[in-house]
C-alpha cells in the first residue's frame, strides 16, 4: 500500500513539475518585420497598472506580501518588497534583453531608429512548497509596442505576450521568487526575438 501511495504521489509531482504552459505572440497592429533591417534598437521597460497574482493592482500586493512576512520576521516584508522593486530594475530587463539580443543579433543603442517599450501588465509570480511539492509556476503578460525613437507617437507595431512561463529545470532556485520570474523574461525575450527575426 505504501509503495502504491509513493508511484502515485511521484506521478503527481512530474505531472506538476512537466505541466507546460502555452505562450502566445500575437501582432496586434502594425508591421512585425518593422525592424527586420535594423541592427540597433532601444529597449524600455514599464511597470505602469501592474496586476499580481490575484490583486489588480501592484501595491496592494506588495503591501499584502510584506504585512504577512514581517508578521514572520521583523523587517524580512520591507527587505522583499526592495528586492521586489529592484528586480524590475536590475534583474528582469538584463535576462529579457540578453535572450532577445541572442535570437534577433541586434544590439542595444539609446540612438536607435525605433524603441520597443516592454509594458508587463500581470506578473504570477508563482510558489513552491518544498515539504509538499506543490508548486505553480510564475507566468508574465506584456504589452510590446515599437516606436520611432526621434516621434514616440509613430507606433510601428504593438505585440502582446501572454503566459511567459517562468520555471527552472527541476525546481532549482525555485524558493527565489525573483528567479521564477526572471526566467518569464528570458523566455519572453527569446521567443519575441524568434518571433521578430
Amino acid at each position: 500500500m505504501k509503495f502504491q501511495k509513493s508511484i502515485a504521489f511521484l506521478c503527481l509531482f512530474f505531472l506538476i513539475a512537466t505541466v507546460s504552459y502555452s505562450q502566445k505572440i500575437k501582432l496586434e497592429q502594425g508591421d512585425k518585420n518593422v525592424l527586420k533591417n535594423e541592427s540597433t534598437l532601444n529597449i524600455e521597460f514599464t511597470f505602469d497598472n501592474l496586476s499580481v497574482g490575484k490583486f489588480s493592482k501592484e501595491d496592494d500586493y506588495i503591501n499584502s506580501k510584506k504585512e504577512e512576512l514581517n508578521a514572520k520576521e521583523p523587517g524580512r516584508g520591507d527587505t522583499w518588497a526592495k528586492k521586489w522593486k529592484d528586480d524590475q530594475q536590475n534583474r528582469f530587463p538584463p535576462d529579457f534583453i540578453n535572450l532577445f539580443e541572442k535570437n534577433t543579433g541586434m544590439s542595444l543603442s539609446k540612438d536607435a531608429k525605433y524603441t520597443m517599450i516592454v509594458h508587463t501588465t500581470f506578473i504570477e509570480p508563482g510558489f513552491y512548497t518544498p515539504v509538499s511539492f506543490v508548486r505553480k509556476f510564475a507566468n508574465i503578460n506584456a504589452e510590446i509596442t515599437i516606436v520611432e525613437t526621434a516621434n514616440r507617437d509613430k507606433v510601428a507595431a504593438k505585440i502582446s505576450i501572454e503566459n511567459s512561463p517562468g520555471r527552472t529545470a527541476y525546481g532549482i532556485a525555485d524558493f527565489d521568487t525573483g528567479e521564477r520570474i526572471s526566467e518569464a523574461y528570458a523566455k519572453a525575450g527569446k521567443a519575441l526575438g524568434k518571433y521578430l527575426k
